[in-house]
């Protein structure tokens, strides 16, 4: 026990010795921001676009509120571009209703295809005896004709084994 409690006394001055400790670092400060707004030149051909436009002045408000100088009737759409959101939500979000006639609209199109598909399988498979049927005609004539050749040519090879 005396060994465990000599051990563990060694501890921290191990460390101070070997300066395993955080203090050594000391990051630098955040870079401070200007205290009002800053207003770029827009006859500077360096100024980039950004900068000159409506929602860098809308940034500038949320930051600095009224010491910005913007006017925060200027921040909300016109009723011309309110009129253009509005058609173009409805054109790429359109309504409930419109959504289920739509939905409505394609799953009466899957089951007419299905029912087409139901149908076909039908018919096919009322031909499906006389189909087979057919076959088994075909092959039989196959068959017999294969064997009419078979002995047609076992008779001519006699008649030729018999001349010579």
């Amino acid at each position: 026990m005396a060994a465990l409690m000599q051990q563990a006394s060694g501890l921290p001055r191990l460390a101070a010795t070997l300066g395993l400790c955080s203090r050594g670092y000391r990051a630098p400060p955040p870079p401070r921001r200007s205290p009002g707004p800053w207003w770029p030149d827009p006859e500077n051909p360096l100024t980039p676009r950004w900068q000159l436009g409506p929602r860098y002045a809308a940034k500038q408000f949320a930051r600095h509120g009224a010491a910005s100088g913007v006017a925060p009737g200027s921040l909300w759409p016109s009723r011309e571009q309110l009129r253009e959101l509005e058609a173009e939500e409805r054109e790429w979000c359109p309504s409930l209703a419109t959504m289920q006639e739509s939905l409505r609209e394609q799953q009466l199109a899957e089951e007419q295809k299905r029912r087409a598909r139901e149908q076909l399988i039908a018919e096919c498979m009322a031909k499906m005896p006389q189909m087979i049927e057919d076959w088994r005609r075909q092959r039989r004539e196959r068959w017999e004709k294969a064997q009419a050749d078979k002995e047609r040519r076992a008779r001519l090879q006699a008649e030729a084994q018999e001349r010579l």
